[in-house]
């Protein structure tokens, strides 16, 4: 949206990941032994923060950090990509924290303990309504607090800015928050969790669009204009821990800057398949350069 402040604001989650990779992924009682222990600064906010601001964007990031080690990395990490942190307060509380497991098909699974993320209150988008006004996308997710996430989709609406609200992980919200969406954005697990995994089913939710993704089958977008088959390029794949919030990020980015659904989804395919590259998650982000081979 033209004249505004910023292109991204992002209410969300920063998380430390750790991570380690395994042969598989261990049953109940069992023990296996796996990788050295790899950090990464994550969370789903942080990562699509970065990954907007990485591809040239102006983001600006609302949120809470710990008073732990954990939470200098993020808030640092965030600096760094050119994050605005003005709005992601220090708590007494630790950071959050991810467990990730990576097997050799660079599937994980995800243990998130959230910390100071437990603690973004109503009040905290309140105080930052000016934020909402100055942004053309306003991005969500489900690791902070629904209230607080219902509080920001309202401001960001109010506000005049557009809502993408990333479903995930999957919980119960109100059909107040799906109404805000522009588009919803859920993988095939959380669509099936909404109870229907056709995008003209999630409309009928509520939602003024959506977007399905299917990893490495690329995405499927609804709106106005209709339903769009958005391919992904094949790679190879090392990591898929954070190839999700990268999409999302670029997605939010390419709206911001006056891209049509599909437009923008397609080039968020592009961004999604660049992460899977590499390990980890904001490690693996690309910027502009990294997507010409794509």
């Amino acid at each position: 949206m033209a004249g505004r402040a910023y292109d991204v604001v992002v209410a969300g989650s920063v998380n430390v990941d750790l991570v380690v990779g395994v042969e598989r992924r261990p049953g109940a009682g069992e023990t296996v032994l796996g990788s050295d222990l790899a950090t990464h600064p994550g969370g789903k906010g942080a990562n699509q923060a970065v990954a907007a601001a990485r591809l040239g964007g102006r983001v600006a990031f609302l949120g809470r950090a710990g008073t732990d080690g954990n939470g200098d990395l993020v808030r640092e990490t965030l600096r760094r990509d050119g994050v605005d942190t003005a709005h992601l307060t220090t708590t007494p509380a630790p950071n959050g924290v991810a467990l990730i497991t990576v097997d050799p098909s660079g599937d994980n699974s995800i243990i998130v303990s959230p910390g100071a993320n437990a603690k973004v209150t109503e009040e905290d988008v309140a105080a930052a309504r000016s934020l909402f006004a100055d942004a053309s996308v306003v991005s969500l997710q489900l690791e902070i607090p629904l209230a607080a996430v219902v509080a920001a989709a309202r401001t960001a609406d109010e506000e005049g800015a557009r809502v993408v609200f990333n479903l995930s992980p999957a919980a119960d919200v109100p059909d107040e928050l799906i109404a805000r969406c522009d588009p919803l954005v859920v993988n095939e697990h959380e669509a099936e969790f909404l109870g229907d995994t056709r995008p003209a089913g999630l409309l009928a939710r509520g939602a003024r669009s959506v977007v399905i993704t299917r990893g490495a089958d690329g995405a499927v977008v609804a709106d106005a204009n209709g339903v769009t088959e958005v391919p992904s390029p094949r790679v190879d794949v090392v990591d898929t821990t954070g190839a999700g919030d990268a999409f999302t990020g670029a997605l939010c980015l390419r709206l911001a800057r006056g891209d049509d659904l599909a437009t923008a989804a397609r080039f968020a395919a592009r961004v999604g398949a660049a992460a899977v590259r590499k390990a980890g998650a904001q490690s693996s982000f690309p910027a502009p350069e990294d997507l010409k081979e794509l």
